[in-house]
């Protein structure tokens, strides 16, 4: 007898079932939301990351090669040198980005430096890019270009589109569940920055715009 009462106080009530179980629901309703806010934004560093590779590989490039390379964004999955970079409301967007060198004379030919995936299909991940592509010389620095090679670009330095405006961005943001959008910086001097624009970049803060 003491036997068999030892076995029922060692289990659980229905009520006690339902309640550890109602505590499970709610915490997990409550968690479903930050797990998909932490999601959108792993995604937005991932497309902002990839965006920033290609264009250090263009700047890289450029350098290596003692030649000047044109960036752009298109929608191009395999592009050859001469690709059509893809705009939309007047600004660079794509699904894929591209990179090929600008001959110096007639008598060379685009090499196509490298290519790579921004997006996925069905991402909800957003690119805006400035108006125009992105043109290195072999110092590294941005250059003006009115015939960079692929079809629909130019190249201009930001100091000479807009006045003041020293940097173009590219700005990568996931709406409207992804708090953190980012940005992706180029200097007239060809630095590259990935940064936050919540934020306030600082010495004390080298991660803000």
């Amino acid at each position: 007898m003491l036997r068999n009462r030892a076995k029922r106080a060692a289990g659980f009530t229905l009520i006690e079932l339902m309640v550890t179980v109602s505590i499970f629901a709610l915490l997990t309703v409550l968690a479903v939301p930050t797990m998909q806010k932490w999601v959108a934004n792993v995604k937005v560093r991932a497309v902002a990351d990839s965006l920033q590779n290609g264009i250090r590989l263009a700047q890289s490039e450029a350098l290596r090669r003692s030649r000047q390379v044109v960036f752009a964004l298109t929608n191009t999955q395999t592009p050859q040198p001469g690709f059509t970079a893809s705009f939309a409301g007047g600004f660079n967007t794509g699904s894929y980005w591209a990179a090929q060198t600008i001959p110096a004379d007639p008598s060379e030919s685009a090499v196509l430096v490298g290519s790579g995936v921004i997006l996925s299909n069905g991402s909800p991940v957003q690119i805006v890019g400035p108006p125009v592509a992105l043109c290195f010389n072999s110092a590294g620095r941005l250059v003006q270009q009115l015939s960079p090679g692929p079809v629909g670009v130019e190249c201009l330095p930001p100091t000479q589109l807009i006045n003041g405006l020293t940097q173009w961005q590219y700005q990568v943001t996931l709406n409207p569940l992804a708090d953190h959008p980012l940005n992706v910086e180029v200097a007239l001097g060809g630095q590259i920055h990935l940064c936050d624009p919540s934020q306030t970049l600082s010495a004390t803060n080298p991660y803000g715009c």
